[in-house]
């Protein structure tokens, strides 16, 4: 093992290369080779400098470049070979990201590594579409769940807790399942009517945003491709007055009128 090798996992945010943090800056510029994700942004490989090893392990549904114990000898491979070996991830590495299998991975081999933590999509692509995640009077929580499911194996979430109609509810990877999810939901008696958002490419120029209701939330984002994220709550019928991103690219269903939650 090269004892001077160190991996680092580092998330990048869902985008914006605005949105990388000054060390994810540092540590791409300083690398050796960098591993990317399929949600790594153009915008932030174009950060890396000309001459660093790049190598692309990006996965999608039913299409896996490398798959995840591929991935893991690979981190291992370059450890004993590499000095700087940067491990790219969309959003932060430790929500949804498998950062800490693969950190469990390289302590279990005694390789050094480091987590480098970026803005989450449940908060940067709310923030840019208009959504607080929270706000006095119509949330008092966040809930952040994957909507997807483990291969062969139904989807399985807590629905009586997730129909909280006082909190918002952030769903990742959900749009094989939004149906089923806004049924569920539906049924353990989060009313209807609830507000609701898709956010596609959120932070990017290709950001588009669905405003709709839980019961219209299926039929009003067919035709969206990942990644999408999706929020649930009441929270969503600030969008309007607080959209400062842009106002192109957006499709708009109804939803309950903001000043009747606020003030009955």
């Amino acid at each position: 093992m090269n004892e001077s090798a160190k991996v680092y996992l580092v998330g990048t945010g869902p985008g914006d290369p605005e949105l990388l943090t000054v060390k994810a800056l540092r540590l791409l510029q300083n690398a050796d080779v960098v591993i990317y994700d399929r949600l790594v942004s153009e915008g932030i490989l174009q950060q890396i400098p000309t001459g660093v090893s790049k190598i692309y392990v990006g996965k999608q549904t039913g299409n896996h470049t490398l798959p995840q114990d591929e991935i893991n000898e690979l981190l291992i491979k370059l450890a004993e070979t590499e000095r700087s070996i940067v491990r790219l991830k969309g959003g932060d590495p430790f929500i949804f990201g498998r950062g800490s299998e693969e950190a469990l991975l390289l302590a279990q081999n005694n390789i050094k590594f480091e987590v480098v933590p970026g803005i989450t999509a449940a908060s940067a692509c709310t923030t840019y579409a208009g959504i607080p995640l929270t706000h006095r009077g119509l949330s008092q929580g966040v809930q952040i769940v994957t909507g997807h499911s483990q291969a062969g194996r139904p989807l399985d979430l807590d629905w009586a807790s997730l129909a909280d109609e006082n909190k918002t509810t952030v769903i990742y990877m959900g749009l094989a399942n939004i149906e089923l999810i806004s049924t569920k939901l539906i049924q353990a008696g989060l009313d209807k009517t609830t507000p609701a958002a898709a956010i596609q490419n959120g932070t990017t120029g290709k950001q588009n945003r669905v405003l709709t209701t839980l019961e219209d939330l299926f039929v009003n984002t067919q035709g969206l491709q990942a990644p999408v994220i999706f929020v649930i709550g009441k929270v969503v019928t600030l969008a309007h007055q607080l959209d400062w991103f842009t106002e192109e690219n957006v499709i708009e269903g109804e939803f309950v009128d903001n000043e009747k939650l606020l003030h009955g």
